[in-house]
């Protein structure tokens, strides 16, 4: 698994940066899968190292210290995590759009849970790493998002809804499947991992949202 430099010419160049992006790719997963775990204090360069089947000179040739994967890791699951809300067309018809964010939403809690836990504990912690990116990017982002729900309200194409509240809990509802999946384990048992349990988690949570903001007729 280890990466070899190789100046010999242009071509072993680019074979070298695909190299490194693959080794990079490997080395954020399995940081992923330790920090989601064990937390950010209770991970070490090792297990991330033995996680990736990489030895740790070569993850700190990529990385120089957990706290650089750390923020790599993080970094990466918020650009994964809002690119649905970004996707939010103003043009688009409300419901669907609306349908489309919670969906996607959902399918990434069930397919990325470690990613969620992951920015849930970092957001339990006080966000040491990620506030200032919540203070600026996230709150513009969320603020422009909301306007368009708001225009949508008043031109009575969704119920009354205060928008912030609405996106705040499509957070809750959707990422709880990932953050509190031990919880929903012990309540619904095997029935998680029958066929058709995504699908019918899906179907709820879009009744129950959207039901709550279609316009009155």
């Amino acid at each position: 698994m280890d990466a070899k430099v190789d100046t010999a010419g242009d071509g072993e160049d680019r074979r070298e940066t695909r190299i490194q992006a693959i080794n990079r790719e490997i080395i954020l997963e399995a940081a992923l899968e330790v920090f989601s775990v064990n937390g950010f204090r209770g991970s070490t360069v090792d297990q991330i190292a033995a996680r990736a089947a990489m030895s740790k000179p070569n993850l700190l040739y990529y990385f120089r210290r957990k706290q650089d994967i750390y923020r790599a890791v993080l970094e990466r699951t918020l650009a994964d995590w809002l690119a649905p809300l970004e996707a939010m067309d103003a043009s688009g018809d409300p419901v669907e759009e609306l349908r489309r964010y919670i969906t996607e939403k959902l399918r990434m809690s069930a397919e990325k849970p470690a990613a969620s836990r992951l920015f849930a504990n970092e957001i339990l912690a006080g966000a040491p790493v990620v506030r200032p990116f919540l203070e600026t990017r996230l709150k513009a982002l969320v603020t422009e998002k909301a306007a368009i729900i708001r225009d949508w309200v008043s031109e009575g194409r969704l119920a009354p809804v205060d928008p912030y509240h609405l996106i705040f809990a499509i957070w809750a509802t959707t990422q709880h499947y990932a953050d509190f999946d031990v919880q929903i384990r012990a309540i619904l048992g095997s029935q998680v991992d029958r066929p058709g349990f995504r699908d019918q988690t899906a179907q709820a949570v879009l009744s129950i949202v959207l039901g709550g903001v279609r316009p009155r007729g």
